[in-house]
């Protein structure tokens, strides 16, 4: 088959198919990388934590190699995800989060020996189904996120009308949590997932104006770059600082699929209303879309759920044989037992070599 003229409408055509195909390719490796790149820095973290705490002169973390090779994958994947949402669309980018989870179990089994259970197995199936359906029936749109196009998109009634709801419904919840003492797990990570729609269109703001200033005009001079950058920082901040006391409070199994489900959602939902990326979307196409995001939601559930809480080995002090003391246990108990930092009973008298009780 001849090759299309330049001029030749086909050419057109399949510019703008090689342009969306090279988006959504850059996007999903980028936002791929950055979840499994996370999930390489959290089990390298508590790989490098086990192994310190064995050691008979624990050193500080930040002295050992396995601990800074987590901080430069967090960095990595983080710097991936980042640059990802300059090249797909949103509702692309947060439902990939799920490989985060998916792939933190596999890390574990393959290297912290946690056992890999059947709710795993079939979490990660489902999760990676759901994958696929996102990737292939996420909207397929281009959007060169120039600083005027932001700036159309920022006062739009649309998102005028949205973030009124948003700064209302996030006031009332602060209300009931600062003032009516409500730490309810619902309350903590709809605020998180409301400050993550805020995060989600900044993010994408800034990486599409850097995107856009490194392949065509210069974007950084516009004062909506600056003011996009401020929104994504600030936003940030309060969300650890909020994700923070949700962790504190309830165990990490609970908290990571709800705040996976709850931020997924408000990321789409702000790039539905910012962004207009189902716009002109068949209904077929969407139900697919919302159909994967659901069974990445269930994977990332099952394979969190019943986790139980895992310890570091705790130390004890052991007499061992010491002449002339006889030992009826262990000086130092489980410290979940009510005698942690007691004896046991019945060693507050111990013999000695002359056969004489003496008092402890």
């Amino acid at each position: 088959m001849a090759a299309p003229a330049p001029g030749d409408p086909r050419a057109a055509a399949s510019a703008v198919l090689d342009e969306l195909t090279g988006n959504f390719t850059y996007g999903a490796r980028g936002a791929g990388n950055g979840s499994l790149s996370g999930a390489w820095y959290r089990r390298n973290q508590k790989y490098s934590h086990l192994r310190s705490a064995q050691q008979e002169h624990p050193r500080p973390c930040f002295r050992s190699v396995l601990w800074w090779g987590g901080v430069i994958l967090m960095a990595l994947g983080e710097t991936g995800n980042f640059a990802a949402y300059g090249f797909a669309p949103i509702t692309l980018i947060a439902p990939l989060g799920c490989m985060s989870v998916t792939g933190s179990a596999i890390i574990s089994v393959m290297f912290l020996r946690e056992n890999l259970r059947a709710s795993d197995l079939l979490g990660m199936t489902l999760a990676l189904a759901g994958t696929y359906l996102l990737v292939n029936f996420a909207p397929n749109i281009t959007q060169a996120i120039s600083a005027r196009t932001v700036q159309y998109y920022f006062v739009g009634w649309q998102f005028m009308i949205y973030m009124i709801l948003e700064i209302l419904i996030f006031c009332i919840l602060l209300y009931f949590h600062k003032r009516k003492g409500m730490k309810h797990i619902g309350i903590l990570l709809t605020l998180v997932a409301l400050l993550a729609s805020v995060t989600v269109i900044s993010v994408k703001a800034v990486s599409g104006m850097i995107t856009f200033s490194v392949t065509d005009k210069m974007q950084l001079t516009y004062p909506i770059f600056y003011i996009m950058c401020i929104i994504m920082i600030a936003s940030c901040v309060f969300q650890v600082k909020l994700l923070n006391q949700a962790t504190k409070l309830y165990s990490t199994a609970t908290v990571v699929p709800v705040n996976h489900i709850f931020f997924t959602v408000s990321a789409i939902i702000a790039g539905i209303i910012f962004y207009q990326e189902f716009l002109g979307a068949a209904f077929l196409t969407i139900f697919v879309y919302l159909f994967g995001c659901f069974l990445s939601f269930l994977g990332v559930v099952l394979v969190t759920r019943n986790r139980e809480k895992e310890h570091l080995p705790q130390s004890y002090i052991d007499f061992g044989n010491v002449p002339g003391k006889q030992m009826l246990d262990k000086i130092q108990p489980d410290s979940s037992g009510l005698s942690y930092g007691t004896l046991p009973d019945g060693s507050d008298s111990i013999k000695s070599p002359s056969g004489e009780k003496k008092g402890v």
